[in-house]
């Protein structure tokens, strides 16, 4: 008898385990929700024309087209400094020139991360709410206010409709933390001869946290930071977990494998293993460059507290919009912040792997201080926009410290109207959070917005490109403005530029098409396009050439178009 009721309860006991793992019917509701919200958001933006505001969404879209569309194609037009995965999941989908153009291709891995990772926030409350067992009405509610929290942030909503890699770290981010929790959860419940394998969901989280290192370098401090926790909690399982240390081993080895390889390649393309940090195109030397024009050291600089002041507050206008009455609001979301957290860590311990959700303090801090990755706000000197959308890495842990508020709340009442009221509490306060930013539009867009003047004069340049015949070779540096080619559907590959140098040689390849096109234009293209003091503007000798056309534009550098003389029977 003794040992039946001992099987029942390991089987009872695995069943739970088991239970939390699938897809059951709230968490494929949840999935279906927030592909109807990404959906909607994306046809909104879609109309609006607003889904290539962004600079940079534009620069990672051809950054995978010209992987295919280059007069020298492969993998190596990945380029360094931009991590490599975003630029890979969005291949397949630029393969259509339409898609490519109007920026849908790009957008399309932003809203399946966004789904991931929506379903993401759910399980990991809902799962660490009931702490393994089956999940009564209070945590499920405050996992699906959690949920909600998260999955409506309009700034989220917008970013999920472009080629910004946010939302695809977030749901890396979110995902390595649910399946570090619930090796937590299997070490502290499971019986040593159970038949649960915690190194499974260890090795799981290695996977999310190779995806997240090759998408944006916070995962490679998340991935330190989870190491440890994880090494911390193996440390304490008890005996008899046969695979538990291979598994351990699979983990740490995922873990490092995805900066170990990029650092390699950088070392076998640049000849510099920390090109990435350290070269021309790093923040550090965008950020020096900025200092040689005269411009003031930005805020934060060297100065850690004012750092984690700048970065709080970027979160905070993620989550509130910049009036006087969101400011008001953004105490209250700090004020939920801290109070889940003092819950999670005081609340029998049961919730304190919740607190990785807090990694990207430290590394913001850092960054900013020591990285040359500064933040401006609108609100705050030098009164603009740059890099806002960093504070929208913290939304999740508003949304699960808040839902950690509410359960604690929740858990005070004992009736079912004291419960209804919570629960319009939060409602009310959402509506109040988060229709003023829909109003006033996303701090994210904004940003993208202000930074989307360049579009005119692309609209433009583009335009008169696409009057020259449909096989002209264009000369052109592409790092500023490759939208106008984008924008007017003509294929990289009739223009030679940067990205057609070979950088494994150095310090120079006279030998690189790139190197050649600049000494002799003649030989190799049609028309010579020199925008400002671009390297074109500044590396081809123009006695030989004929302006054909000349763009000024409000705000932008003048662009010259020449003509090389070339003979159609050059070609």
């Amino acid at each position: 008898m003794a040992e039946r009721n001992e099987n029942q309860r390991m089987k009872s006991q695995r069943s739970n385990v088991e239970r939390g793992r699938e897809w059951d019917g709230e968490t494929t509701l949840t999935g279906q929700i927030a592909a109807a919200a990404s959906l909607v958001a994306f046809l909104f933006y879609f109309r609006s024309g607003d889904l290539l505001l962004y600079g940079d969404a534009v620069a990672h879209i051809n950054i995978a087209r010209r992987v295919f569309d280059s007069r020298t194609p492969g993998l190596l037009q990945l380029g360094t400094v931009w991590l490599p995965l975003p630029h890979v999941l969005m291949i397949p989908f630029l393969l259509a020139d339409s898609a490519w153009q109007t920026g849908v291709g790009g957008a399309i891995p932003s809203m399946v991360a966004y789904v991931l990772g929506t379903v993401g926030v759910f399980r990991l409350l809902r799962g660490w709410l009931s702490f393994g067992s089956q999940p009564d009405a209070r945590a499920r509610i405050a996992a699906w206010l959690g949920t909600i929290i998260y999955a409506a942030n309009p700034n989220l909503l917008y970013m999920q409709t472009t080629a910004m890699t946010e939302a695809l770290y977030l749901a890396l981010f979110i995902w390595a933390v649910v399946h570090v929790s619930e090796f937590a959860q299997q070490v502290a419940k499971a019986e040593p001869a159970g038949n649960i394998d915690p190194g499974e969901s260890l090795v799981k989280c290695g996977w999310c946290l190779a995806g997240a290192c090759l998408t944006r370098y916070d995962g490679w401090f998340l991935a330190g930071v989870v190491c440890i926790v994880a090494f911390a909690i193996w440390m304490k399982a008890p005996a008899g977990y046969p695979a538990l240390r291979r598994g351990f081993a699979k983990f740490v080895l995922l873990a490092m494998a995805a900066p170990v390889l990029w650092v390699g390649y950088n070392a076998a393309v640049y000849r510099n293993p920390l090109e990435f940090a350290n070269g021309p195109y790093s923040a550090r030397a965008i950020e020096a460059k900025r200092m040689t024009y005269g411009v003031a050291a930005h805020p934060g600089e060297h100065d850690l507290p004012v750092a984690f002041s700048y970065f709080l507050k970027s979160a905070e206008l993620n989550v509130a919009d910049l009036s006087l009455e969101g400011a008001k609001w953004q105490k209250v979301w700090v004020t939920l912040l801290l109070a889940g957290t003092l819950l999670a860590i005081t609340w029998r311990r049961r919730l304190w792997p919740l607190l990785l959700l807090w990694t990207p303090v430290p590394f913001y801090m850092y960054s900013i201080a020591y990285g040359g990755v500064p933040i401006y706000l609108r609100v705050w000197w030098p009164f603009s926009y740059y890099n806002v959308r960093y504070g929208l890495e913290l939304l999740p842990a508003f949304a699960a410290f808040s839902a950690v508020a509410i359960f604690g709340l929740l858990s005070l009442v004992r009736s079912r109207w004291a419960t209804i009221a919570i629960v319009l509490s939060v409602f009310t306060f959402l509506a109040f959070s988060y229709v003023p930013v829909w109003r006033e539009r996303p701090a994210c867009y904004l940003e993208a917005w202000f930074s989307g003047r360049r579009i005119a004069f692309e609209s433009e340049l583009g335009h008169d490109l696409k009057k020259f015949p449909h096989d002209a070779t264009f000369l052109m540096y592409l790092g500023d403005h490759v939208g106008a080619l984008q924008r007017a559907g003509i294929p990289l590959k009739r223009t030679i530029n940067e990205g057609n140098h070979r950088t494994w040689e150095r310090p120079t390849d006279p030998q690189g098409l790139w190197e050649r096109a600049l000494a002799d234009p003649k030989q190799y293209a049609d028309y010579v396009v020199a925008i400002g003091n671009d390297p074109v503007a500044v590396g081809v000798e123009r006695r030989d050439l004929t302006s054909v056309a000349v763009i000024l534009s409000t705000g932008q550098p003048q662009t010259t178009i020449y003509w090389t003389h070339r003979a159609l029977g050059e070609r």
